[in-house]
């Protein structure tokens, strides 16, 4: 969360629960694809790139960049959609989800903490393949009608319709803020598909992989990195934060998937570059993780170095840091932490947060009441709702940091069970100069392997207190029993100074 956030809320981003069980063989079948990039998508994209570069931490700025807008491009033009590589723009997000996209017009997405996870060029190409594979076969167009969920109340209710049993839609017609064609499309970009859209999205970009030289099985490597990081990040939750990694909410099913994009691959002729070389020499210093400029999560705590500000959640809630709100979840309900302007008339600014949860619908909140959490002035008000799956309570606690400095949660819960977050209310405070000062940022560190080196010796090195062995296993493709050579180049995430 950055000191730049406007009043409204951050999209939610549904997570959607791995799927057990296999795909079918897969069949190399005609994909009908576009064939060119049209003016009005190419307007719909330049409109759309501001926003989404805005809800996910904006372009990361290390020489990195220049590495994957180059082979992102690079594997675009196999795709038929332009012969010049100018005409894709491929970012590298400055975003600590695992997160890869791509929308009409030419823009190709992916964060820095998925390439940190990959381990070959092959696997980058891979993956941007994937996504313009999306957006060559026009994917996003049958994806309209989602839309609509993608209002402010209405996308922080069907989350939390999934945890508290509301399948009709929790909010059902309350309110959202009216949106402008660009922040649609910049939504659809990061809606799941489909299975039988992500089956052709990665036919297509084991085509794509082929064509350019690659080896076509990287995709299915990258899958198998991704769904090792599924199920660590499961393990996790609740203990660093984020339950699923975001690419696994938007693209379902990446463990199922790897056995199918293996058989692709075997099918268009397997053998091909991977530059893992070139690859890690590139991701080497990457930085790995929150960025401290928007905060950071360490297990159920929130730091904001900048803001001097902390927070708990509950047992049972995970967080999300994104570049406008903290989104937090769990069991008992939803929240948001964020901030917005403020005066010095509390009650106005309570009003406006209310308004802009509810757009056009009407939500009437209790008096504003004031208390004091910690030292630091607090105010709150609640109003009730009703839902498809009964009432629920909509609730603003606020905090006055300084007289022209505020910041506030949003919460959502059934009604009467509100309560749940009052520890996290309560647990807001200042940090200490020195606490500040301690959050370190963390960097991707690439190594030679010496002589004598293990996976659980190297694992030790890791810059986290829990999980040290597994997280350099996922991070490396690697197993506990996985023997390393002499002069191999492993990744390590280290602190770095700020």
């Amino acid at each position: 969360m950055t000191k730049r956030i406007t009043a409204r809320l951050a999209m939610l981003l549904a997570a959607t629960a791995l799927v057990g069980g296999g795909v079918a063989e897969a069949q190399l079948k005609a994909i009908r694809t576009a064939t060119s990039i049209s003016p009005a998508e190419r307007k719909q994209g330049d409109e759309a790139h501001p926003q989404l570069l805005a809800e996910f931490g904006g372009a990361y700025a290390g020489p990195q960049a220049a590495y994957v807008n180059r082979i992102g491009q690079n594997i675009a033009v196999q795709s038929g959609l332009s012969r010049s590589p100018s005409d894709f723009t491929v970012t590298l997000l400055n975003s600590p989800v695992n997160n890869a996209f791509a929308i009409p017009g030419g823009y190709v997405y992916v964060t820095r903490q998925l390439m940190a996870l990959m381990n070959d060029e092959a696997e980058l190409a891979g993956v941007l393949g994937h996504e313009v594979g999306h957006v060559a076969a026009q994917h996003s167009k049958k994806r309209q009608s989602a839309a609509t969920r993608n209002t402010i109340l209405g996308v922080l209710a069907s989350v939390l319709g999934g945890a508290i049993g509301d399948n009709g839609g929790l909010l059902g017609g309350l309110g959202g803020l009216l949106q402008n064609n660009a922040m649609q499309v910049a939504q659809l970009a990061t809606l799941g598909f489909s299975r039988s859209q992500e089956l052709e999205a990665d036919q297509l970009g084991v085509q794509y992989l082929k064509r350019a030289g690659y080896d076509p099985m990287a995709l299915s490597t990258m899958l198998a990195s991704l769904a090792n990081q599924t199920n660590l990040e499961a393990r996790l939750s609740g203990g660093d934060a984020r339950s699923l990694p975001e690419w696994a909410s938007t693209h379902p099913d990446p463990a199922s998937r790897v056995r199918n994009a293996q058989t692709l691959a075997s099918r268009v002729g397997t053998g091909g570059l991977r530059n893992a070389d070139a690859f890690l020499a590139s991701v080497d210093g990457v930085l790995y993780g929150d960025d401290p400029a928007q905060g950071v999560v360490e297990g159920r705590d929130f730091l904001h170095p900048d803001l001097r500000l902390r927070f708990t959640v509950p047992n049972g809630f995970a967080m999300q840091n994104g570049t406008s709100a903290v989104s937090i979840s769990g069991n008992g309900g939803q929240a948001q932490f964020s901030t917005a302007a403020y005066s010095g008339d509390m009650t106005a600014y309570i009003a406006n947060v209310f308004k802009a949860v509810a757009g056009d619908a009407k939500i009437t909140p209790g008096t504003v009441q004031r208390t004091t959490v910690n030292g630091i002035p607090a105010y709150f008000s609640s109003a009730r709702a009703n839902s498809q799956s009964g009432q629920v309570d909509v609730t603003v606690f606020a905090y006055e940091f300084a007289p022209n400095s505020a910041f506030h949660f949003v919460t959502l819960a059934k009604a009467g069970g509100s309560g749940v977050f009052n520890p996290m209310f309560g647990s807001v405070r200042r940090l200490t100069a020195s606490e500040a000062a301690a959050i370190r940022p963390r960097r991707v560190d690439v190594v030679t392997v010496k002589s004598g080196d293990s996976v659980a010796a190297l694992g030790k090195r890791m810059a986290y207190s829990n999980y040290q062995s597994e997280r350099f296993q996922v991070l490396n493709r690697l197993s506990a029993t996985s023997r390393l050579a002499p002069g191999q180049k492993v990744k390590l995430v280290v602190y770095a100074n700020r």
